[in-house]
């Protein structure tokens, strides 16, 4: 129980805690990961920690709390790894200058896409990004963050401010990047996965008129496409028409796939 000493969990336990926590640890997951397969990932990953670590359970918080802890640690893991943070201090130099302005139309149109907004809540450093997310989407308090995060009050309210500022400023420059690339509606995210199919000759009409478009204005997807066209042409010369399977590797195989007897 909360508050009392603990020698660990037992598995019962702490599927118990996981079904309970799941839906909240998701919803935590889907707002800190840039997909919903990343955040899928991360809950997942979460729950083998927390089987590897189940001895470590003292009892000092509930276990849903436990697990939204290792769950923010394996997030701060992640987001140590990006490479499209925005620098802090970049924003907070545009934001001291008395002429720095946005504008506001075109920032609530980009919050406004929950997919927009998601992807520029990613660029945010996690610390900040955390914050925000926690302060203004899921409705807690600085003093919460404050506790739950083990930083002071005033510095949960800092996280907080700049997060909206470093937000504000992503979703700025993401509207200012639809202008550059013509107001294309399709992300480069969209456009970059179905690239596979296009150079498969399997996109319908529709979507690979869809995507020329986008290629034909983004400034930074056409050479990414190119790259793959010549990735793609290498291996395809690469590939050797008379290769056949061992006799010994075909046996495996076969031993492999046959089920066993009874």
């Amino acid at each position: 129980m909360q508050g009392e000493e603990r020698q660990g969990l037992s598995l019962a336990e702490l599927n118990r805690a996981v079904a309970d926590a799941a839906p909240e640890l998701l919803g935590a997951a889907r707002r800190f990961a840039p997909t919903l397969a990343a955040a899928e990932d991360l809950v997942q990953e979460t729950v083998l920690r927390a089987v590897e670590r189940r001895g470590t359970f003292r009892g000092e918080a509930a276990p849903a709390t436990w697990l939204h802890r290792i769950l923010w640690n394996l997030a701060i893991d992640r987001a140590r790894r990006a490479d499209r943070e925005l620098l802090v201090a970049d924003v907070e130099a545009h934001w001291r200058d008395d002429h720095y302005a946005v504008d506001p139309a075109a920032v609530a149109e980009q919050a406004a896409d929950t997919d927009r907004l998601r992807d520029a809540l990613v660029r945010l450093p996690f610390i900040y990004r955390s914050a925000v997310v926690l302060h203004d989407s899921l409705g807690w308090t600085h003093p919460e963050i404050a506790d739950r995060l083990g930083i002071s009050v005033d510095n949960a309210k800092q996280r907080v401010h700049r997060g909206r500022m470093l937000l504000t400023t992503a979703l700025a420059e993401a509207a200012e990047r639809r202008t550059v690339t013509k107001g294309e509606s399709m992300r480069c995210w969209d456009a970059r996965t179905r690239v596979g199919d296009y150079l498969d000759g399997v996109l319908d009409a529709g979507a690979a008129a869809e995507l020329e478009a986008h290629l034909a204005g983004c400034p930074t997807c056409p050479p990414l496409y190119a790259s793959l066209v010549g990735v793609t042409d290498a291996l395809g010369r690469w590939r050797d028409a008379d290769t056949t399977v061992p006799p010994a590797l075909a046996g495996r195989i076969a031993t492999t796939l046959t089920p066993p007897p009874g």
